[in-house]
């Protein structure tokens, strides 16, 4: 039931994502352009604004980065509680109503950033609002993933990094442009979630391994677009500076997918 209620809140956020489109912008490519007589201005002006506007995507694309790490380190702070104590997971199976609070949070806080313009950029309320869906995503995680073993979470932790990072330096060295496929991914997604559905409805080890393997694999295309997409640079879209805490969000979404698909497959290959 939880795979189930976690696909659905991310398609909500990646259709949120899809209609945001006022949060995309051409590439940062600068061009000069002349007046009607033809007379192009300082081109040492024009260095200089190319230049600010560089200064300013390197400074945005640090402060996602350090926005995903704190993240990322509260949300294995509560995976490796959950895995390694039986008395939290006790805790948790003696009071049922933290689950279906954490879940109420979390689809409430997603909403409210993904749709919400002045929530996501309104300081400190979208840090709020940020850190209170990495509570609850972190506490949802944590109680899935204290239902396989320790060792079954330390490798996923450990490929789902090293696929991160490998991901990551594609995105960044790569020619080939993801951020035109928005479109085209949301439309897997969308068949990704109804091929969820099935799989729930016909349970079994096969197409469970079948519909995992799918997420992990649309979920790692997901993190190359959404990094391009911060990137900026030569890219044909960019995500506005300003939503510094909608691109901390898309990536986190996306590696905390990938983890939780890779676990998925781990325990079922195993069992």
């Amino acid at each position: 039931m939880t795979k189930r209620i976690a696909a659905q809140v991310i398609y909500i956020s990646r259709t949120n994502q899809t209609r945001s489109t006022g949060n995309l912008a051409m590439g940062d490519t600068h061009f000069q352009y002349g007046d009607n007589n033809g007379v192009y201005g300082d081109p040492e002006a024009d260095k200089s604004f190319a230049f600010d506007d560089q200064s300013i995507r390197k400074g945005f694309i640090r402060k996602v980065y350090m926005i995903l790490m704190v993240q990322l380190l509260i949300t294995f702070g509560f995976v490796s509680i959950f895995t390694f104590s039986s008395a939290a997971q006790g805790w948790v199976e003696r009071n049922p109503a933290l689950l279906w609070i954490a879940l109420a949070v979390l689809i409430v806080t997603m909403i409210s950033m993904a749709c919400c313009e002045s929530v996501r950029r309104k300081t400190p309320l979208n840090f709020i609002f940020l850190f209170l869906f990495t509570l609850a995503e972190s506490f949802l995680l944590g109680m899935i993933a204290g239902q396989y073993k320790a060792e079954e979470v330390l490798m996923a932790v450990g490929i789902t990094a090293s696929v991160s990072l490998g991901l990551t330096i594609f995105a960044l060295q790569t020619k080939y442009d993801f951020t035109m496929c928005g479109g085209v991914l949301v439309a897997c997604l969308v068949v990704f979630v109804i091929f969820g559905i099935v799989a729930i409805c016909v349970p079994g080890q096969i197409i469970g391994l079948v519909y995992a393997s799918l997420g992990a694999l649309l979920f790692s295309v997901y993190l190359v677009y959404d990094t391009q997409l911060m990137l900026g640079g030569n890219h044909k879209y960019a995500i506005s500076p300003e939503e510094y805490i909608f691109a901390a969000l898309n990536l986190y979404l996306d590696i905390i997918n990938i983890f939780m698909y890779i676990l998925t497959i781990i325990g079922l290959a195993r069992n």
